[in-house]
């Protein structure tokens, strides 16, 4: 096994807190795997690069040669993590979180060696408890400090509902570390409060604490906003090539570097070497973003098919020519001029026509390399290539 002092500055690659770092070196001084937990709520069936921040820091562990436990909460998915919401989260259903549940089976070993990762489910340990039992977890912590966590706090102030499942949350997950024995847990800065709490309920049932590695939350291609499929700013492990490369190519130079970080496999020594250089001039952010969107997608959607998509984006944005595979709709006139955004929509390139309307104002639409800036556009009887951003073309023809 890898000594205790390399092994730590592998762990530490990317980490924004460790708590207690010297009590990770004492277990790391025992020669012993270590059980690694991680919970993954079911909530949503495609992972995104910002889901992999946590499972990239596992595979490290795994490697190691540490015991990985990815844990899909099952159970508490039923309940909804109130971490960082505003008002009471719609809980899943027990079919939403299974389907869901199976899609990130399939997906985790796009990353985690699957013959040394154990697949748990929480429902196999609280669906055996009874009332009493379940019950009985709510004397392992206090109002008062369940209300010192802040999304609690914020909404407890300003009068918002919190019901009492949802205090019920972290206490599960605190139970989930007691059951699996866990001597380190992974979570993000959103889930300080549940991690620590998992060390709580451990030393109040005789057990030496786990130790707690908080990961940095991903901003998305916007560069400001968590990684996030709502907000649109997402990078996903599914997408097609050419999306996740040219994706990839648009995020600013800062943020490259954390994902370098957070996402690359280069060695710690390859990476404080391409930080020198982009910080003295030797190596290009551009050069350096090709090579990590190659890397990135080469690794979810394979190593011919990333290259392939390097040499489309080339020709597409370096020599100005169309994709080679544009879909295309067939449309009927009836001799009238047709309303370019519902073009849009039932191309599929825009989800309605007031979407449609929001990008051709801001000049984001062209048709037949003409930017179109009037939503009132119509378009008469013809064919024409529609590219809407840098990325999505479209071909109409007549039908």
């Amino acid at each position: 096994m890898i000594s205790p002092g390399k092994q730590l500055d592998i762990i530490k690659r990317g980490t924004v807190e460790i708590i207690k770092e010297e009590e990770l070196i004492r277990k790391l001084r025992e020669g012993r795997p270590l059980r690694i937990k991680a919970g993954f709520d079911p909530t949503a069936p495609d992972i995104h690069l910002g889901h992999t921040v946590l499972l990239e820091k596992m595979r490290q562990l795994q490697e190691l040669g540490h015991e990985v436990i990815f844990l899909i909460g099952d159970f508490t998915g039923m309940i909804g993590d109130p971490s960082g919401k505003s008002e009471t989260r719609k809980p899943l259903t027990e079919k939403e979180v299974l389907k869901n549940a199976e899609t990130y089976r399939e997906q985790v070993f796009k990353i985690l060696d699957p013959d040394k990762t154990q697949i748990r489910f929480n429902s196999e340990w609280f669906s055996k408890m009874n009332a009493l039992e379940i019950v009985r977890l709510g004397a392992m912590q206090t109002v008062a400090r369940m209300l010192e966590r802040d999304d609690f706090k914020k909404r407890f102030e300003s009068q918002h509902d919190i019901t009492i499942l949802e205090f019920y949350y972290p206490l599960f997950q605190a139970y989930d570390s007691v059951f699996l024995k866990a001597d380190i847990e992974l979570g993000g800065t959103d889930q300080r409060f549940n991690l620590l709490l998992g060390r709580t309920f451990q030393k109040k049932s005789g057990m030496e604490e786990q130790v707690v590695i908080m990961m940095p939350l991903l901003e998305g291609t916007d560069g400001v906003q968590k990684m996030s499929k709502s907000l649109g700013n997402y990078i996903g492990i599914s997408e097609p090539p050419k999306e996740m490369y040219g994706k990839l190519l648009s995020i600013t130079d800062e943020l490259m570097i954390k994902y370098y970080e957070l996402l690359s496999h280069i060695s710690i020594e390859e990476l404080d070497a391409l930080k020198r250089g982009i910080g003295d001039g030797t190596v290009h952010p551009k050069k350096a973003k090709e090579a990590l969107a190659l890397e990135l997608t080469g690794r979810y959607r394979g190593r011919d098919a990333a290259l392939r998509a390097q040499v489309e984006f080339e020709r597409i944005f370096k020599e100005k020519q169309l994709p080679d595979d544009i879909p295309g709709i067939a449309v009927t006139w009836n001799n009238e001029d047709i309303w370019l955004p519902q073009l849009l929509k039932e191309g599929g390139l825009c989800k309605s026509t007031g979407e449609a309307m929001r990008l051709i104002k801001q000049g984001g639409v062209r048709v037949n390399d003409r930017r179109v800036v009037d939503p009132r556009e119509r378009l008469s009887e013809g064919e024409y290539i529609i590219k809407v951003g840098k990325r999505r073309f479209l071909k109409i023809k007549p039908g």
